[in-house]
C-alpha cells in the first residue's frame, strides 16, 4: 500500500453541499442509452455507517436494466462489527446468494462496502465472485488518506494500527483473482481518490469521475458507468 495524506479541509467542507446538488441533479437527469442486463445476481455493499437504505436509488436502477439484485441485508456497515471480525458474515451472505442464483455474483460496493468486496472477491474465488465494482473506495492506501479513519476506528472497534487490520488491508490491496473496476473521484472529500485504486493492477479498469464521496453512487454519470462495465 502507498501513504497518502487526506483530501483538503475544503474539500471536506464542501461534501454535504455538493451531495445535495448530486441529489438535485440525479433528479433532473435520463437514463440514457445504456445497455440491457443478462440477469445476472449484483450485491450491493453500502459504505461505512450506511445501510441498504443508501442503495435504494443504484438497486433499482439495476432492476430496471434486468439485473438480479439484492442488498445485503447485513444491516449499518459498522465494518467488522457488522460483517465479522474475519468477514464471516459477509462471505456467508455472498455464498448464499451465489448457491440460490446459480451463478457467480458480481459484488458493487461503495466506499468501505467496495474494500469488504475485494476482500470478498479474494476470499471466495472466481468459484463464487463473478466482478468487482468499486465506488470511491480507498483499499489502496492506509485510513489515514481518509478524513473518517476516526470514525471508523470508533465503530468498528478496530485500531488502525492493528496487525490483524494491516495484514488485512495488505490481502485487499493485492491483485483480485476475478476482474475489477475502480471509480474514483479526484475531487473527493472523504477519502483521497488516489487511494481508490492501484495503478497498474492486472484486471483492474480505472474510470475517473468528477464528483463529492457522499452520494457519488447516486450520480447519474456512475450509474451509467456501472451499467457499461456490466455489460462489457
Amino acid at each position: 500500500m502507498i501513504d497518502l495524506p487526506p483530501p483538503a479541509r475544503l474539500l471536506w467542507a464542501a461534501e454535504l453541499p455538493r451531495a445535495a446538488w448530486t441529489l438535485a441533479e440525479l433528479a433532473a437527469s435520463r437514463p440514457g442509452n445504456v445497455p440491457r442486463g443478462d440477469g445476472r445476481p449484483l450485491l450491493l455493499l453500502p459504505g461505512l455507517i450506511n445501510s441498504d437504505r443508501s442503495m435504494l436509488i443504484m438497486a433499482r436502477y439495476l432492476r430496471r436494466l434486468g439485473y438480479h439484485v439484492e442488498t445485503w441485508r447485513l444491516g449499518r456497515n459498522f465494518g467488522t462489527r457488522t460483517v465479522g471480525w474475519d468477514g464471516e458474515r459477509l462471505l456467508a451472505r455472498v455464498k448464499d446468494f451465489a448457491s440460490r442464483a446459480g451463478a457467480p455474483v458480481t459484488l458493487i460496493g461503495v466506499s468501505l462496502g467496495g474494500i469488504m468486496a475485494r476482500l470478498a472477491a479474494h476470499r471466495l474465488g472466481a468459484g463464487v465472485v463473478r466482478e468487482v465494482i468499486t465506488i470511491a473506495s480507498p483499499y489502496a492506501a492506509g485510513p489515514r488518506a481518509t478524513n473518517v479513519w476516526r470514525t471508523y476506528q470508533l465503530v468498528s472497534g478496530e485500531r488502525i494500527d492493528d496487525p490483524a487490520l494491516l495484514a488485512r488491508q495488505a490481502e485487499i490491496a493485492a491483485p483480485l483473482p476475478v476482474p475489477a473496476t475502480a471509480i474514483w473521484s479526484a475531487s473527493d472529500g472523504l477519502v483521497n481518490g488516489r487511494a481508490c485504486y492501484v495503478e497498474g493492477e492486472p484486471g483492474l479498469r480505472v474510470i475517473e469521475i468528477k464528483g463529492s464521496h457522499i452520494g457519488m453512487h447516486y450520480r447519474a454519470a456512475v450509474l451509467r458507468a456501472v451499467a457499461e462495465v456490466l455489460a462489457g
